[in-house]
């Protein structure tokens, strides 16, 4: 059975911040029997992750409503399409969570910081566009943290595309969500999607930059319980998909299955194995 003393060990040993952003990516089924359950978890990484005025930030998407005759966002659910512990977020009155359509979060930490890192999302016109949290994660040299998950869950990374304007990644089109606020107004939202030619989804693909980015330093490793985890760097994150893309020229490195080569990413790649 996982205690606190033994998550926060683990966050220690792996540098994680407490005075920073940090964006939780998680999977409770493989951290395994926590002591106190699902609750503690949370409250003990509230604890941890804010101690120094940093935000922890768990991801609330509601994607699942496209489509459907309700409104993308509805404020006064505790309801996210992300499992378990994005659902105990939702409901708990600690956090405030942002407007975002289809990739709200919730924001734990000192109220009026977490309201300030939060206000732009209600204007976003893409899901993860740069103005909004996950585009501070970036300006203010935040952390992803994947707990259990790997980076077909860094959402953050559909952000880093975005900001570098690749091609094949976004519809050109808009579509009308609707947000319901807790006081019962609507408000309504342009937003265009993810789009992609080549995969019906992107971010199952996102899994070949890893390599790239551990050869950069960008990662460290640990564990909650029985969970691998990854402590991932958004500005290195950002540099080095940069460097990939400089490097592929015309050709897309996510356009098929096959690993990144490491002529696109390793410094002063001369062929040699590595």
């Amino acid at each position: 059975m996982v205690t606190k003393q033994e998550i926060f060990n683990n966050l220690q040993a792996m540098g994680a911040p407490r005075d920073s952003i940090v964006l939780f990516h998680s999977s409770l089924r493989l951290i395994g029997e926590i002591e106190g359950g699902a609750e503690a978890l949370l409250d003990t990484l509230i604890e941890y992750f804010t101690a120094d005025g940093g935000l922890f930030c768990v991801p609330t998407h509601t994607w699942h409503n496209l489509g459907r005759n309700v409104p993308t966002l509805d404020m006064s659910k505790s309801e996210s399409c992300l499992g378990a512990f994005s659902l105990l977020a939702c409901a708990d009155s600690r956090g405030v969570r942002s407007e975002n359509p289809t990739h709200s979060m919730v924001v734990f930490g000192d109220k009026a910081r977490a309201l300030d890192f939060i206000k732009n999302d209600e204007f976003v016109d893409t899901p993860t566009s740069p103005d909004s949290c996950y585009g501070k994660i970036y300006k203010e040299s935040g952390y992803v943290f994947l707990c259990g998950v790997s980076h077909n869950k860094n959402t953050y990374l559909h952000t880093v595309e975005e900001i570098l304007g690749l091609d094949n990644r976004m519809d050109t089109e808009s579509v009308r969500l609707t947000v319901k606020r807790c006081g019962g107004e609507i408000a309504e939202r342009d937003i265009r999607l993810f789009k992609c030619s080549f995969t019906e989804d992107i971010s199952f693909r996102f899994h070949k930059y890893e390599t790239a980015f551990r050869h950069h330093g960008c990662i460290k490793d640990g564990y909650i319980g029985a969970a691998p985890c990854q402590l991932c760097d958004a500005v290195g994150m950002k540099r080095v998909i940069e460097l990939i893309f400089e490097r592929s020229g015309a050709y897309d490195p996510l356009s098929d299955e096959e690993p990144i080569e490491p002529k696109m990413y390793v410094k002063n790649f001369n062929g040699t194995k590595m």
